[in-house]
Protein backbone atom coordinates (compact mmCIF):
# COMPACT_ATOMS: atom_id res chain seq x y z
CA UNK A 1 0.00 0.00 0.00
CA UNK A 2 1.24 3.45 -0.88
CA UNK A 3 2.24 5.88 1.82
CA UNK A 4 1.61 8.83 -0.48
CA UNK A 5 -1.10 11.03 1.01
CA UNK A 6 -2.55 12.30 -2.25
CA UNK A 7 -2.43 11.09 -5.83
CA UNK A 8 -0.13 12.75 -8.33
CA UNK A 9 -2.99 12.78 -10.83
CA UNK A 10 -6.58 11.84 -10.14
CA UNK A 11 -8.22 9.46 -12.56
CA UNK A 12 -10.45 11.38 -14.93
CA UNK A 13 -8.48 14.59 -14.71
CA UNK A 14 -6.49 15.81 -17.69
CA UNK A 15 -3.39 17.87 -17.29
CA UNK A 16 -1.32 19.86 -19.71
CA UNK A 17 0.56 17.79 -22.24
CA UNK A 18 3.78 18.39 -24.09
CA UNK A 19 2.14 17.25 -27.32
CA UNK A 20 0.34 20.61 -27.47
CA UNK A 21 -3.12 19.18 -27.88
CA UNK A 22 -5.64 21.49 -26.22
CA UNK A 23 -6.97 20.11 -22.92
CA UNK A 24 -10.56 20.02 -24.17
CA UNK A 25 -9.55 17.99 -27.23
CA UNK A 26 -7.18 15.83 -25.21
CA UNK A 27 -10.01 15.01 -22.78
CA UNK A 28 -12.19 13.68 -25.62
CA UNK A 29 -9.35 11.61 -27.03
CA UNK A 30 -8.39 10.24 -23.60
CA UNK A 31 -11.99 9.21 -22.95
CA UNK A 32 -12.01 7.35 -26.27
CA UNK A 33 -8.61 5.76 -25.55
CA UNK A 34 -9.79 4.62 -22.11
CA UNK A 35 -12.91 3.03 -23.63
CA UNK A 36 -10.70 1.22 -26.13
CA UNK A 37 -8.27 0.25 -23.38
CA UNK A 38 -11.04 -1.13 -21.16
CA UNK A 39 -12.52 -3.10 -24.07
CA UNK A 40 -9.08 -4.45 -24.91
CA UNK A 41 -8.58 -5.62 -21.32
CA UNK A 42 -11.94 -7.42 -21.48
CA UNK A 43 -10.92 -9.04 -24.76
CA UNK A 44 -7.50 -10.00 -23.39
CA UNK A 45 -8.98 -11.81 -20.38
CA UNK A 46 -11.59 -13.55 -22.49
CA UNK A 47 -8.96 -14.73 -24.99
CA UNK A 48 -6.79 -16.04 -22.15
CA UNK A 49 -9.79 -17.86 -20.65
CA UNK A 50 -10.44 -19.57 -23.98
CA UNK A 51 -6.71 -20.23 -24.47
CA UNK A 52 -6.66 -22.08 -21.13
CA UNK A 53 -9.86 -24.05 -21.73
CA UNK A 54 -9.77 -25.05 -25.40
CA UNK A 55 -10.01 -28.80 -26.05
CA UNK A 56 -10.55 -31.08 -28.99
CA UNK A 57 -8.93 -32.09 -32.25
CA UNK A 58 -7.93 -28.53 -33.17
CA UNK A 59 -6.61 -27.84 -29.65
CA UNK A 60 -3.01 -27.01 -30.50
CA UNK A 61 -3.65 -24.59 -33.36
CA UNK A 62 -6.48 -22.76 -31.61
CA UNK A 63 -4.59 -22.72 -28.29
CA UNK A 64 -1.59 -21.12 -29.99
CA UNK A 65 -3.73 -18.65 -31.95
CA UNK A 66 -5.59 -17.53 -28.81
CA UNK A 67 -2.28 -17.07 -26.99
CA UNK A 68 -0.95 -14.91 -29.84
CA UNK A 69 -4.22 -12.96 -30.06
CA UNK A 70 -4.04 -12.28 -26.31
CA UNK A 71 -0.46 -11.04 -26.75
CA UNK A 72 -1.67 -8.73 -29.53
CA UNK A 73 -4.38 -7.39 -27.21
CA UNK A 74 -1.82 -6.87 -24.44
CA UNK A 75 0.45 -4.92 -26.80
CA UNK A 76 -2.50 -2.81 -27.98
CA UNK A 77 -3.48 -2.10 -24.37
CA UNK A 78 0.04 -0.87 -23.68
CA UNK A 79 -0.05 1.46 -26.71
CA UNK A 80 -3.47 2.84 -25.72
CA UNK A 81 -2.45 3.42 -22.10
CA UNK A 82 0.81 5.12 -23.03
CA UNK A 83 -0.95 7.43 -25.46
CA UNK A 84 -3.58 8.40 -22.88
CA UNK A 85 -0.79 9.19 -20.43
CA UNK A 86 1.15 11.20 -23.03
CA UNK A 87 -1.94 13.34 -23.61
CA UNK A 88 -2.12 14.23 -19.91
CA UNK A 89 -4.60 11.61 -18.81
CA UNK A 90 -4.63 8.56 -16.60
CA UNK A 91 -5.17 5.19 -18.25
CA UNK A 92 -7.98 3.02 -16.92
CA UNK A 93 -6.43 0.16 -14.93
CA UNK A 94 -8.44 -1.33 -12.07
CA UNK A 95 -11.17 -3.96 -12.49
CA UNK A 96 -14.02 -1.65 -11.44
CA UNK A 97 -12.87 1.14 -13.76
CA UNK A 98 -12.40 -1.31 -16.61
CA UNK A 99 -15.91 -2.68 -16.12
CA UNK A 100 -17.44 0.80 -16.04
CA UNK A 101 -15.52 2.11 -19.07
CA UNK A 102 -15.67 -0.95 -21.32
CA UNK A 103 -18.18 -0.69 -24.16
CA UNK A 104 -18.22 -4.50 -24.28
CA UNK A 105 -19.45 -7.07 -21.78
CA UNK A 106 -17.25 -9.70 -20.20
CA UNK A 107 -18.18 -13.31 -20.80
CA UNK A 108 -19.27 -15.05 -17.61
CA UNK A 109 -17.03 -17.53 -15.79
CA UNK A 110 -18.55 -20.65 -17.34
CA UNK A 111 -16.61 -22.71 -19.89
CA UNK A 112 -18.26 -23.18 -23.28
CA UNK A 113 -17.48 -25.28 -26.33
CA UNK A 114 -14.83 -23.72 -28.52
CA UNK A 115 -17.26 -22.73 -31.27
CA UNK A 116 -19.36 -20.75 -28.76
CA UNK A 117 -16.23 -19.29 -27.18
CA UNK A 118 -14.84 -18.13 -30.52
CA UNK A 119 -18.24 -16.72 -31.45
CA UNK A 120 -18.21 -14.71 -28.22
CA UNK A 121 -14.68 -13.52 -29.04
CA UNK A 122 -15.76 -12.49 -32.53
CA UNK A 123 -18.63 -10.43 -31.07
CA UNK A 124 -16.20 -8.55 -28.81
CA UNK A 125 -13.80 -8.04 -31.70
CA UNK A 126 -16.65 -6.61 -33.80
CA UNK A 127 -17.60 -4.10 -31.12
CA UNK A 128 -13.96 -3.09 -30.67
CA UNK A 129 -13.53 -2.67 -34.44
CA UNK A 130 -16.55 -0.36 -34.62
CA UNK A 131 -15.29 1.71 -31.69
CA UNK A 132 -11.76 1.94 -33.07
CA UNK A 133 -13.11 3.21 -36.41
CA UNK A 134 -15.19 5.84 -34.61
CA UNK A 135 -12.20 6.87 -32.52
CA UNK A 136 -9.89 7.14 -35.53
CA UNK A 137 -12.42 9.58 -36.97
CA UNK A 138 -12.73 11.45 -33.66
CA UNK A 139 -8.96 11.84 -33.27
CA UNK A 140 -8.60 12.94 -36.90
CA UNK A 141 -11.39 15.51 -36.55
CA UNK A 142 -9.74 16.88 -33.39
CA UNK A 143 -6.42 17.23 -35.18
CA UNK A 144 -4.71 14.46 -33.20
CA UNK A 145 -3.27 12.65 -36.18
CA UNK A 146 -0.73 10.67 -34.14
CA UNK A 147 -3.47 9.08 -32.02
CA UNK A 148 -5.47 8.40 -35.18
CA UNK A 149 -2.44 6.62 -36.64
CA UNK A 150 -1.90 4.56 -33.47
CA UNK A 151 -5.56 3.54 -33.54
CA UNK A 152 -5.34 2.66 -37.24
CA UNK A 153 -2.39 0.35 -36.56
CA UNK A 154 -4.25 -1.32 -33.70
CA UNK A 155 -7.35 -1.61 -35.91
CA UNK A 156 -5.38 -3.48 -38.56
CA UNK A 157 -4.20 -6.07 -36.02
CA UNK A 158 -7.64 -6.40 -34.43
CA UNK A 159 -9.29 -6.92 -37.81
CA UNK A 160 -6.68 -9.52 -38.74
CA UNK A 161 -7.29 -11.51 -35.53
CA UNK A 162 -11.05 -11.25 -36.01
CA UNK A 163 -10.67 -12.54 -39.56
CA UNK A 164 -8.72 -15.56 -38.27
CA UNK A 165 -11.57 -16.34 -35.88
CA UNK A 166 -14.01 -16.14 -38.80
CA UNK A 167 -11.96 -18.86 -40.50
CA UNK A 168 -12.03 -21.07 -37.40
CA UNK A 169 -15.81 -20.76 -37.32
CA UNK A 170 -16.32 -21.90 -40.93
CA UNK A 171 -18.00 -25.26 -41.44
CA UNK A 172 -15.05 -26.93 -43.21
CA UNK A 173 -13.12 -29.26 -40.89
CA UNK A 174 -10.94 -32.36 -40.88
CA UNK A 175 -12.87 -33.74 -37.90
CA UNK A 176 -15.29 -36.46 -38.94
CA UNK A 177 -18.94 -35.78 -38.20
CA UNK A 178 -19.34 -38.90 -36.03
CA UNK A 179 -16.40 -37.74 -33.90
CA UNK A 180 -18.43 -34.77 -32.65
CA UNK A 181 -21.23 -36.90 -31.21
Amino acid sequence: MSTQKSPRREFGSVGENELRLETEKATQVIDALNADLAATYVLYHQLKKHHWNVEGAEFRDIHEFLGEAAENAEEAADELAERAQALGGTPVAGPAAIASHAPVDSEDEDVYDIRTSLGNDLNVYGDIIENLRDHVELATNLGDHATAQILREILIEVEEDAHHIEHYLEDDTLVLEDATR
